[in-house]
């Protein structure tokens, strides 16, 4: 995050708290906004995601104790537009331009004395974005490792149950022949464009200053003298590995699932990054899906619909389970197997629902032949279609 952003935002108004909220306020207001904004709930919704990094990143630095309080520190000396100086403020118009820069102890321009500041303002804002204070130029910093992402390909079942499966992943890791240097020595210098932060500032208008990534170290922080031949001075190689992942029970066809640190891993003691798993699942010849429930189609013969019959119904992996259908169940009507469905987040089952699908026989012996024309004389005064018709002249 650059600096301007960090002024322009306010994260008690992200999250909906007064200043002076408790942590339990805090904390009851995260997770409310995050249950409503998560990815999971809200598949394609940018919006909502941009919306959940936004609340997550205000309750990394108010539910936090310490940064929380050199937040506040930090915003008592700046608001929305720009640095609100005590009584007999340089300039003596109670306003004057300034460079960040200086507050945060970057480069030379940071030195103790410019601005009257010393190190103190940056020590405040170092501890909330992982950057020293006085003398951090000296310090190369942590880097995160990059997020991945992956694709894996359930069968129906595993995808109701569950199931762990190997992935293979390709990712930058740090360069064993150098131990993530890019110095075939070992022996990197300190970049002295950003000397070591592995960011540069630039003027961005309104005596605001804005960082960038470094050009020269591509924001590594540090130079090889001697360019390492395996990774050629960046310090990363490609890694494989294979890495044995639990996909949870009723996961659906489509979705994202993100495990925490299990990304590629960081430089310099940085946490790794991300991994984000896509799963696809494959259709099943007799089982489709419903949200938690689970479908079945089952033929019936028209005795059994007509008068009513107890019927043997397939489920997923289990036992058989008998349903009773009632005298005169017409084609098309769907019963329910309670708890014969696909598992839920909270560990219970779904049910199975069965549809009923009259079988019209294509071939009848001379037994069926005339019992079926001695019950079409039986009901020949019938007509089945006269309330169609009716309805039809009505309307």
């Amino acid at each position: 995050m650059s600096t301007k952003d960090f002024i322009e935002k306010d994260y008690y108004k992200v999250l909906g708290v007064p200043k002076d909220a408790t942590d339990a306020e805090i904390k009851k207001a995260y997770r409310k906004l995050a249950r409503e904004n998560h990815p999971d709930a809200n598949k394609g919704n940018d919006k909502a995601e941009e919306r959940f990094k936004e609340i997550s990143e205000a309750n990394d630095i108010l539910g936090d104790p310490k940064k929380r309080k050199e937040y506040d520190e930090a915003r008592a000396l700046f608001g929305s537009g720009g640095f609100r100086p005590g009584p007999g403020g340089a300039g003596g118009n109670g306003s004057f331009n300034f460079d960040l820069g200086d507050l945060f102890g970057g480069g030379a321009q940071g030195q103790a004395g410019q601005g009257g500041f010393g190190g103190g303002i940056g020590d405040v804002f170092g501890g909330l974005f992982n950057r020293g204070g006085a003398g951090a130029g000296t310090r190369t910093q942590p880097r995160r490792g990059q997020d991945i992402e992956s694709e894996v390909t359930l069968s129906f079942t595993e995808a109701v149950d569950g199931a762990t499966v190997p992935l293979r992943m390709s990712s930058q890791a740090p360069c064993k022949a150098c131990s993530g240097t890019g110095d075939a020595n070992g022996t990197p210098r300190v970049c002295p464009t950003c000397v070591g932060t592995g960011q540069v500032s630039r003027g961005g208008g309104g005596g605001f200053s804005l960082t960038d990534p470094c050009v020269d170290c591509k924001g590594r922080g540090l130079i090889a003298e001697t360019p390492c031949d395996a990774c050629k001075g960046s310090g990363r190689a490609k890694s494989s590995r294979t890495m044995q992942v639990r996909i949870p029970a009723g996961v659906s066809d489509g979705q994202r699932i993100r495990l925490r640190g299990k990304g590629a891993p960081g430089e310099r003691g940085g946490p790794a990054g991300d991994l984000y798993v896509v799963v696809h699942v494959d259709a099943h010849p007799v089982f489709g899906r419903k949200g938690d429930n689970l479908t079945v189609t089952v033929p019936v013969t028209f005795t059994e619909a007509a008068l009513g019959a107890e019927v043997k119904v397939p489920t997923l992996g289990g036992p058989a389970v008998t349903l009773k259908l009632p005298e005169g169940t017409p084609n098309g009507r769907t019963m329910r197997a309670r708890g014969k469905g696909a598992v839920r987040k909270d560990g219970t089952r779904g049910d199975l629902l069965v549809t009923v699908e009259v079988d019209v026989p294509k071939d009848l012996s001379e037994d069926a032949r005339s019992a079926l024309e001695s019950y079409r004389k039986a009901t020949e005064d019938t007509d089945v279609r006269a309330e169609l018709f009716k309805a039809a002249k009505g309307a």
